[in-house]
């Protein structure tokens, strides 16, 4: 399980990363603001072991740093983001 990198990071306002799902469950990717709170939920269910292209369109948020968090079975993921408007 792992999240790839974002591309491009800095961003604005668009940015993408790869989903990698080894085992087949209850996966959750949120994106979090500097002070915790969620921005936005990317991914919320059940997947199965795959691949997935994820985008987090980010036109309606305020330039800064972001944090998002994958979590899978036993697993998390995080990375900053930053975006530059």
């Amino acid at each position: 399980f792992n999240l790839s990198n974002a591309h491009p990071n800095p961003f604005n306002p668009i940015t993408s990363f790869t989903l990698n799902v080894s085992e087949p469950g209850y996966v959750s990717v949120q994106v979090y603001n500097i002070k915790g709170q969620v921005e936005a939920t990317l991914v919320s269910g059940y997947m199965n072991a795959n691949s997935y292209n994820l985008q987090w369109n980010a036109s309606e948020a305020s330039s800064g740093m972001y944090v998002v968090t994958a979590v899978s079975v036993g697993s998390v993921s995080t990375q900053k983001l930053l975006l530059i408007k």
